[in-house]
């Protein structure tokens, strides 16, 4: 499975390269704090993949990176898309490293 460090993202970010970046958490959680991003609950990211830019890579995150990783999982037995990563250590590592965007 595909992962990217919080620095590798914050360097992404910094460098305006173009990703897609999909938060999995629930809109309470998206809007409570958020590093950035589309917002699209785990839950209905299956039925939802019309969102996604497959043409750019895909950084999903969550609070820790378990739903991000489990989403990658999922996307990356139903399609073969190389370029879908998850954030190690979620937001909370993102917020802890680098603070909120």
């Amino acid at each position: 499975m595909n992962t990217i460090s919080v620095q590798e993202l914050k360097q992404k970010k910094d460098q305006n390269e173009n990703f897609q970046l999909i938060d999995v958490r629930e809109d309470y959680e998206f809007e409570d704090s958020n590093i950035g991003g589309t917002n699209i609950p785990l839950d209905q990211v299956l039925n939802s993949i019309d969102q996604i830019d497959t043409d750019l890579p895909v950084i999903f995150c969550c609070k820790s990176g378990n739903r991000s990783n489990a989403i990658v999982m999922a996307i990356s037995k139903k399609m073969n898309l190389p370029n879908i990563y998850s954030l190690t250590g979620g937001v909370t590592a993102y917020q802890e490293e680098i603070g909120l965007a």
